[in-house]
């Protein structure tokens, strides 16, 4: 058998390209802690804190907060759009009526040029 040369963690770092963003940057520090704590885990190195946060994702209790919040965020989005919606519809409505006033001879021809942004 060949023998196995054993290499240290900076023989195997990774080259991460610099972020664009804030927000880019900070995902990029997440997976580094988040790899970081599955080193630690694996090796049994990891701290109380580490082992108690990895633990509490997996409860029940968590499972349910994060359903509860995918449905509050869907419920907002929801709400967003129907918002937008009856924003259109009144929107619709008041051309509908400014329209049937115009063909009824309601609106004089200073308001009917005012209102026209065609």
């Amino acid at each position: 058998m060949a023998k196995r040369t054993r290499t240290t963690s900076k023989d195997t770092q990774k080259k991460i390209r610099p972020a664009m963003t804030p927000e880019a940057r900070e995902n990029q520090l997440i997976a580094l802690a988040v790899d970081l704590a599955e080193k630690q885990l694996i090796e049994g190195t990891a701290s109380s804190q580490v082992i108690t946060h990895y633990l509490k994702l997996g409860t029940t209790k968590e499972k349910i907060e994060r359903e509860i919040l995918e449905k509050q965020k869907e419920l907002i989005v929801a709400k967003t759009e129907n918002l937008q919606s009856a924003k259109r519809i009144e929107e619709l409505y008041s051309n509908a009526l400014k329209a049937m006033q115009n063909y009824s001879g309601q609106l004089s021809s200073v308001e009917d040029d005012e209102d026209d942004d065609y």
